[in-house]
């Protein structure tokens, strides 16, 4: 139960520091959140929790798949914002935009025998 409650506390942080950070120089918060502190954090904890290298190394390769069709998400949500759409909805189809991708890459993915 104390380990569980310590990765929460020490995930939480991490997003509350960004949104503090973000307070006063958004392209220094911008840059700590890019750095993969939660996708390392996840395989520490999940190497923790199971000792299994194969899942490891499955969630790792899955993890660079996916963060490439996140990236445009980044894109079209400052777009939408400068162009006069409301927050919420620039988020909204920033992940829908996002979604999309996933599926697609899936897809593509699938198609030359990789399956995450």
């Amino acid at each position: 139960m104390i380990y569980l409650a310590i990765k929460t506390a020490l995930s939480a942080l991490i997003i509350v520091a960004i949104s503090e950070i973000g307070k006063r120089s958004p392209t220094f918060a911008a840059l700590v959140a890019s750095l993969p502190l939660v996708s390392l954090l996840g395989m520490i904890w999940l190497w923790q929790d199971t000792k299994d290298t194969e899942r490891l190394a499955s969630h790792a390769e899955a993890t660079f798949w996916y963060v490439i069709p996140s990236l445009p998400m980044f894109l079209l949500i400052p777009f939408l914002l400068r162009h006069g759409v409301p927050f919420y909805l620039s988020v909204f189809a920033g992940v829908l935009l996002t979604a999309v991708l996933y599926l697609g890459v899936s897809l593509v993915l699938k198609r030359f025998g990789l399956v995450i």
